[in-house]
């Protein structure tokens, strides 16, 4: 029998950024567990984009920090992307991403801005498998109420998290909470492959849902990106 995703191995990724746009943001500082437990570590200088205090504030990075220590913006991505790339080629591990479409849209628009290849041109395919504790949360527990977010989570499976909102730490803390999560429920139990295709459709059903939700409350359309765990780029990526 193939071994179930939380049997691993599983990788682990997060990213801090200078706001929520993957049009015109910029990575400031990443994470990335590897299976063996070894962890890197990225900080940008963020193209010299100043970092909004909103942003600084939740993460730590200030403009003068990543100015002064951090590494040119395009070595950066292009180091991230080649790491991630590296975890989900060839079978190697599945991918844990709290919230996939923000940290790995963005990394994608990264990848774009600065003219290097994406993860999904680096393996030749999707990229996948990944793991989205905040969808496999939605899908397992769906009428739960709270907030879901990744300290929400944390909370509510046992998971410890110190140092909330540092890329490494937010990274552990995801991964920890979806092996909670892949302990909690039998039902989801399958191959990292299979598993992921599954989120596919949650992720959609959910967006459909919300969506009509927030409609029917505003008396207004209201539309949620439906694509996971990566969302189109507009077609225009700010240099």
């Amino acid at each position: 029998m193939t071994r179930p995703w939380y049997a691993g191995p599983l990788a682990s990724y997060d990213c801090e950024t200078t706001g929520i746009e993957p049009e015109t943001d910029r990575i400031v500082t990443a994470a990335l567990i590897r299976p063996n437990g070894d962890t890197l570590r990225w900080l940008s200088n963020a193209d010299g984009v100043d970092v909004p205090v909103q942003a600084s504030d939740i993460h730590g990075y200030t403009t003068d920090i990543v100015r002064s220590h951090g590494k040119p913006a395009k070595e950066v991505i292009e180091e991230i992307a080649d790491a991630v790339a590296g975890e989900l080629s060839a079978g190697h591990a599945a991918l844990v991403v709290m919230n996939a479409p923000f940290d790995l849209t963005m990394l994608d628009a990264e990848c774009t801005r600065h003219g290097v290849p994406t993860v999904a041109e680096r393996i030749g395919r999707p990229v996948g498998p990944i793991v989205d504790p905040l969808v496999l949360d939605r899908a397992a527990d769906r009428y739960r109420k709270g907030r879901r977010n990744l300290e929400a989570l944390c909370a509510h499976y046992g998971v410890t998290l110190t140092n909330a909102h540092s890329a490494d730490a937010d990274a552990k803390a995801a991964l920890d909470v979806a092996l909670a999560i892949g302990r909690q429920y039998p039902e989801l139990e399958a191959p990292a492959e299979a598993l992921h295709a599954w989120q596919v459709t949650w992720h959609a059903r959910w967006a459909a849902g919300y969506a009509a939700h927030l409609s029917a409350r505003g008396n207004k359309p209201v539309s949620i990106p439906a694509e996971w765990p990566v969302r189109p780029l507009p077609e225009a990526v700010t240099s």
